[in-house]
C-alpha cells in the first residue's frame, strides 16, 4: 500500500501531504486516520508514547471522545527528503462546554511508501471563550477558502 505524495518531498508535495493529514484528522475517524501510519509507527504525543497502528487507533478513539467538535488546521513549517515539520492549531470543547485552542508542532518521518513511521508532537492547550473561536466551518474538511493559520495570525 502506498500513500502519495511520496518522499522525497518538494514544497508542493509537502503541503499536499499536510493538507491530506489535516483532512483525515478532521473526519475524526480513528480507523481511517490510522491507515496513514506504518504498522509499527512510533509516536510521542505530549508525554504519551505510542507504538503501532492498533495503539494509534485506540489513542485517537480516546482523544475524540474527550475533544468534542474538533476542528484542525495544519501548516508546513519545513521539509527535507522524507521528513516534514508542521505547526497546527485545533479547537475543541470538553463535555462541560469549555472551549480550548490547542497549539503544537509535529515532526513527521515517512517510509518509501509514504506511510508515516514516526510522529513527534508537542502540544499546549489554551482555554478560550466561545466568542474567541476562529474555526466555524461545519464539522469535517476545512473549506478551501477558510483562512490558514498564518492568515488567522495563529
Amino acid at each position: 500500500m502506498t500513500r502519495p505524495p511520496l518522499p522525497p518531498f518538494t514544497a508542493e508535495t509537502a503541503a499536499r501531504k499536510a493538507r491530506l493529514a489535516e483532512d483525515a484528522w478532521n473526519t475524526r475517524d480513528p480507523g481511517k486516520v490510522a491507515l496513514a501510519y506504518t504498522l509499527d509507527s512510533t509516536w510521542r504525543n505530549r508525554a504519551e508514547f505510542i507504538r503501532g497502528r492498533e495503539a494509534i487507533e485506540a489513542f485517537l478513539t480516546r482523544k475524540w471522545k474527550r475533544e468534542l467538535d474538533y476542528r484542525l488546521i495544519k501548516e508546513v513549517w519545513a521539509f527535507r527528503d522524507n521528513r516534514i515539520a508542521v505547526r497546527f492549531a485545533y479547537e475543541w470543547h470538553d463535555d462541560s462546554g469549555n472551549w480550548f485552542r490547542s497549539y503544537g508542532n509535529e515532526n513527521w518521518e515517512f517510509d518509501d511508501a509514504g506511510l508515516m513511521q514516526r510522529r513527534i508532537a508537542s502540544i499546549n492547550d489554551l482555554p478560550i471563550e466561545d466568542r474567541e473561536r476562529k474555526y466555524h466551518w461545519p464539522l469535517g474538511r476545512r473549506p478551501d477558502d477558510h483562512p490558514s493559520l498564518s492568515d488567522l495570525d495563529l
